[in-house]
């Protein structure tokens, strides 16, 4: 993976490493619609001016079927189900499914995208993953009684985000502004969902506490987010750059140490070892700091 793969990678990680903890935060008081609509309008608002200044919007009006039908699976479907599931869900679990989606994009690539399609290490590297999260998070599947409701829809959300990764290193999205395509899924998203959040809106404004979570999901988790993931997926395909959902509770692990003083564990040092060792064989297809041995070749014959 290049240089700028990784620095994406990074980046990414961090702007949706933090987003189930407010998620979290904002259920409690708030309708998921609303959270949701919430997300993306305050995202659009962001995103749109930037559109607009950079002349952006104009290129995506022939493709405008293609752009809604990827806009309703990657953020509308996936952000309700999310915010759906995490009703009946705990956040740890919620990140441990939506691990599952460089699993989903290998599935699906059997089929659709021979490109994307994995085997030998960088398989091994992805359930290596999966093993870690299962370390790191210790098989907390806290919940409610609905648990296995709220587990379902998170895997159909991790698989929309699959769904839409494909999509993404396909024409005529990758060629497509990702600044443009971005703030277009935030408005789509916002338009959707008005009608149905009108019935659902709160009796009372919500707490400090809800309103800088929604502040923090539209800004950081979305509108800076999404044009990282495009650009990352566009440089390192969808295979790879789904990977992060390895990561992603790795560093919510290392904010609640580092911030909130949470108790560090030999099973979560264990798991982002694991986490880590899984991300980076699942992307190069190579052991760290192991030779990589190359068959010499033949030097050409010089003419004279």
């Amino acid at each position: 993976m290049t240089r700028k793969g990784w620095l994406l990678f990074i980046a990414i990680s961090v702007f949706w490493g933090i987003p189930y903890f407010f998620i979290k935060i904002a259920v409690r008081e708030l309708d998921p619609a609303v959270v949701v609509f919430a997300r993306a309008a305050i995202a659009a608002a962001v995103l749109i001016p930037m559109a607009v200044k950079g002349r952006m919007l104009r290129p995506l009006l022939p493709y405008w079927p293609i752009i809604l039908l990827f806009s309703i699976i990657h953020m509308v479907g996936a952000f309700l189900l999310i915010s759906y599931g995490e009703q009946h869900v705990s956040s740890s679990l919620t990140s441990l499914l939506i691990a599952a989606n460089p699993l989903i994009v290998a599935l699906l690539a059997l089929g659709f995208d021979k490109s994307e399609r994995v085997n030998g290490p960088r398989l091994v590297g992805l359930l290596i993953g999966m093993l870690g999260l299962v370390v790191l998070l210790g098989f907390d599947v806290g919940g409610d009684g609905q648990l296995w409701f709220g587990a379902a829809l998170i895997l159909l959300a991790a698989t929309g985000y699959a769904i839409g990764a494909l999509l993404l290193k396909h024409r005529p999205l990758v060629e497509l502004p990702r600044i443009s395509v971005a703030a277009a899924e935030c408005s789509i998203t916002t338009i959707i969902l008005l009608p149905l959040i009108m019935t659902r809106l709160p009796s009372k404004v919500p707490s400090v506490g809800v309103l800088a979570s929604l502040l923090i999901l539209g800004i950081i988790c979305t509108a800076l987010a999404l044009p990282t993931f495009f650009a990352l997926i566009a440089e390192v395909g969808a295979s790879r750059g789904t990977v992060i959902t390895y990561v992603n509770p790795a560093v919510s692990v290392l904010l609640g140490v580092t911030i909130l003083q949470e108790q560090l564990t030999i099973a979560t040092i264990a798991g982002f070892l694991l986490i880590i060792a899984g991300s980076w064989l699942s992307t190069t297809g190579s052991i760290p700091f192991l030779p990589v041995h190359k068959i010499p070749q033949p030097e050409a014959p010089t003419i004279e």
